[in-house]
């Protein structure tokens, strides 16, 4: 039994899996001001909560925020007493990065790229909603590259911080192109126009890989942009990042 966690700029997102199965899912805020002491007493409750206190092998995280990185590997270590493996470039998968600087990759998108190369058929692009919206494409079994946008919370965000009568909006699917209030008009900009860029993104990935690819999503705004996009999702997994670290656990640890 192994315990992962996914530590990004908004949200760490964590689980627990026997074998290939989650038994656990939780969602913390990344929170910088927080202790080691302060998050491994918040990560051995969860597991007391959960009744599995003392059944882990082993853990595997994955971090984009440098300051949480050693912060959350040394409470995991402290407080659950099991070795913590952080993943990032130099780890052993078996997977290229043909990449310009791979050191410059996020732990998060080699995951995803990762656990895409072993799961789907490719090409196959995995475009991740965190808070940013980030495309990894996987081809010939090689992290080939990808994109980064601003995510749809920031685009939110964005709008209501910068301008003096738009409100913050509750991100959900918009009832239609043309919005006839404030708020539905946001929605569509919002929901719509990003599909609209991923539908791009898409074309423009597959036409440079010359073939037809898998498109892969993960993160919680998949389900509401899949039901705008010209063509759908191949697959909506929400949990691929927690899935990836788990397979890189087990791969490192044969």
């Amino acid at each position: 039994m192994i315990l992962v966690a996914d530590i990004g700029n908004t949200t760490i997102t964590a689980g627990v899996y026997q074998k290939d199965k989650l038994l656990a899912c939780w969602r913390l805020a990344s929170d910088k001001k927080r202790s080691e002491d302060e998050y491994g007493v918040m990560f051995l409750n969860l597991m007391q909560h959960a009744g599995l206190q003392g059944k882990l092998s082993g853990a595997a995280i994955s971090s984009v925020v440098l300051p949480l990185t050693e912060r959350v590997r040394l409470a995991i270590e402290k407080y659950l007493d099991v070795k913590t493996l952080v993943v990032n470039h130099k780890t052993d998968l078996g997977l290229g990065i043909a990449l310009d600087n791979p050191e410059e990759a996020g732990a998060d998108r080699i995951v995803n790229a990762f656990a895409a190369s072993k799961l789907y058929e490719q090409p196959v692009i995995v475009v991740d909603f965190g808070t940013a919206t980030t495309f990894d494409i996987v081809s010939d079994n090689k992290f080939v590259g990808g994109m980064i946008t601003a995510g749809i919370k920031i685009q939110a965000d964005a709008l209501s911080n910068f301008t003096s009568k738009l409100p913050n909006v509750k991100i959900e699917a918009p009832k239609k192109a043309i919005g006839t209030n404030t708020i539905d008009a946001m929605l569509s900009g919002l929901v719509r126009g990003h599909s609209c860029m991923i539908d791009g993104m898409v074309e423009a990935c597959e036409k440079e890989l010359g073939k037809k690819a898998t498109v892969v999503a993960t993160g919680g705004y998949s389900p509401i942009i899949s039901d705008n996009l010209k063509r759908p999702f191949d697959v909506v997994n929400p949990e691929l990042t927690l899935e990836g670290l788990r397979m890189i656990w087990e791969k490192v640890n044969r």
